[in-house]
């Protein structure tokens, strides 16, 4: 029996409808929302008017980045899903099922910066599992689930966006894919690109938080009025995470491919591994629906900040999602939901960049 997909990373949208959607358990009426393709948090109504949200992902270990990175990864991405409710994460668990090849010594390494971390965001470790796996060498290491509670009529899910919602995007595209592998094959980005390209494309690691924009966006605009629906950029980058949040909320948009930035740096990385940074893992950027008339309040907050913002485009009642090149030629966004950083990175490392 093969594998199911033919790629590495998250299952596709046909996937997760075919063999994921209908096989949900019981169904318990407290449940606000639950499973759905481009949904990351689940909301269950705790009937005191509030809700907890949660929200699951895999754990970072890549031990040639060191436990910092590692755990900054794990951390940083697991918050980046559960402050699309436009509220910060509690509460979390770890399940750690790490390789028999790391010693007591990584392991208290890597704890404690996931410790410290969770200190840092006001985030309690409320249990989990951990053990060695043998066997067990990639680079994830298991999995963590953040939790909190919040009023139940202002947290957001990103199925909320509707037709005519300006789409707001921070940062820009592609800061985590290019950013890692800056990191992983720091001589040849430097030998290809120059030592000033490498350091400023692995600088941005430490950009990948989204928390403190999505807090400022739920504080500036009113929630689920002006303030419609958020969801942070991960695999398939920027362009995959508006299909997801445009399907999710039964959408189409129309977006200017100009518009979104690519930073120099970026650009030159993404070039030379070949891959598109529009379609790569973004994680430090986050979407946001935003009611049309609101955008400048938000951009403008942004910029007091030093956060840059930019708006990308509007999702539209037409289904399809449309990307507006130069001298305005329009194509069909149409993604297979292949993320290209993953078999860049593992070609890389076949064949022997370091």
């Amino acid at each position: 029996m093969g594998a199911f997909e033919d790629f590495s990373g998250k299952i596709s949208a046909a996937v997760f409808k075919k063999d994921l959607l209908n096989r949900r358990g019981a169904s318990r009426d407290e449940v606000i929302c639950g499973p759905q393709f481009g949904v990351d948090t689940a909301l269950i109504d705790l009937e005191n008017g509030n809700a907890l949200a949660v929200s699951s992902d895999p754990l970072s270990l890549i031990p040639s980045l060191g436990m910092k990175v590692s755990a900054w990864l794990s951390i940083h991405l697991l918050a980046n899903d559960l402050c699309t409710t436009g509220f910060a994460p509690q509460y979390a668990q770890f399940v750690l099922n790490l390789p028999s090849s790391m010693s007591r010594e990584q392991f208290g390494e890597y704890w404690q910066y996931i410790h410290e971390l969770c200190t840092d965001l006001n985030i309690a470790i409320t249990g989990g599992h951990t053990g060695q796996v043998p066997g067990q060498e990639s680079t994830i290491s298991g999995g963590g689930t953040m939790f909190l509670q919040a009023p139940k009529e202002k947290l957001l899910s990103s199925n909320r966006a509707k037709a005519g919602n300006s789409i707001i995007l921070t940062k820009g595209a592609a800061l985590s894919s290019t950013s890692l592998l800056a990191m992983a094959f720091p001589n040849f980005v430097s030998d290809a690109l120059g030592d000033e390209i490498q350091h400023k494309a692995a600088a941005n690691f430490w950009k990948l938080s989204v928390l403190p924009e999505a807090l400022l966006a739920s504080s500036t605009l009113l929630p689920n009025k002006e303030l419609l629906a958020m969801h942070d950029v991960t695999e398939g980058g920027v362009l995959g995470a508006l299909d997801e949040m445009a399907d999710a909320s039964g959408l189409g948009f129309s977006v200017k491919k100009s518009g979104i930035p690519v930073s120099d740096e970026v650009e030159k990385v993404a070039k030379l591994f070949g891959i598109d940074p529009l379609i790569s893992i973004g994680a430090g950027a986050l979407l946001m629906a935003v009611e049309e008339g609101s955008e400048e309040k938000l951009l403008q907050a942004y910029q007091e900040k030093g956060i840059e913002a930019s708006c990308i485009g509007q999702f539209t009642a037409d289904p399809k999602k449309e990307i507006i090149a130069e001298k305005n030629q329009k194509s069909i966004f149409d993604f297979n939901g292949k993320d290209p950083y993953w078999d860049a990175f593992y070609e890389a490392i076949k064949s022997g960049k370091s």
